[in-house]
């Protein structure tokens, strides 16, 4: 199946990655998310990964950037396409607190991370599974493993601590 939850997961996870290891990072992407709501963005944050090493994270700023692409997601891979100088990013792994819109996802995609680990489910926007999945759409030339719901209680406590602040 390629969708996998945490709920079933065992200590073994897609992908070859094991579940402390998608524990931790997804620590450090909650990191990120936090950074963003200090700043007054939607608490979204992203880590990405290669070869057990951090190659870049991002925290979501489209208010601060004025830039409506500027997601956690997109941060991550534009640093990381800069700074290893490729757009592509081949077996990689990108953590992110929130299941990717529709956009992200396509990035993900373009850009061939092998894998996508994500917190919380997003009913709205969701382009994992929740609202539709990108990822399984027929034709395409690159396929990512994904899983959700990684430390999702700490990713939507974030989300609606954030949003009870601001409403």
């Amino acid at each position: 199946m390629h969708m996998n939850s945490a709920a079933a997961s065992g200590s073994n996870l897609a992908g070859g990655s094991n579940r402390r290891d998608d524990i931790d990072y997804m620590s450090r992407a909650l990191e990120q998310a936090r950074l963003a709501g200090l700043a007054g963005e939607v608490p979204i944050g992203a880590v990405l990964v290669r070869e057990d090493q951090v190659i870049a994270t991002g925290a979501n700023c489209p208010i601060g950037a004025t830039d409506p692409t500027a997601h956690a997601e997109i941060q991550a891979l534009r640093s990381a396409a800069r700074s290893l100088g490729n757009y592509r990013l081949p077996d990689s792994v990108l953590y992110v607190t929130l299941e990717p819109c529709l956009m992200c996802a396509a990035a993900l995609i373009q850009a061939r991370v092998r894998r996508l680990v994500f917190g919380a489910w997003d009913a709205q926007f969701g382009a994992a599974g929740s609202l539709l999945d990108v990822f399984r759409l027929p034709g395409l030339n690159h396929r990512v493993d994904v899983f959700g719901g990684v430390l999702a209680d700490e990713s939507n406590a974030l989300l609606r601590d954030f949003f009870a602040q601001h409403r």
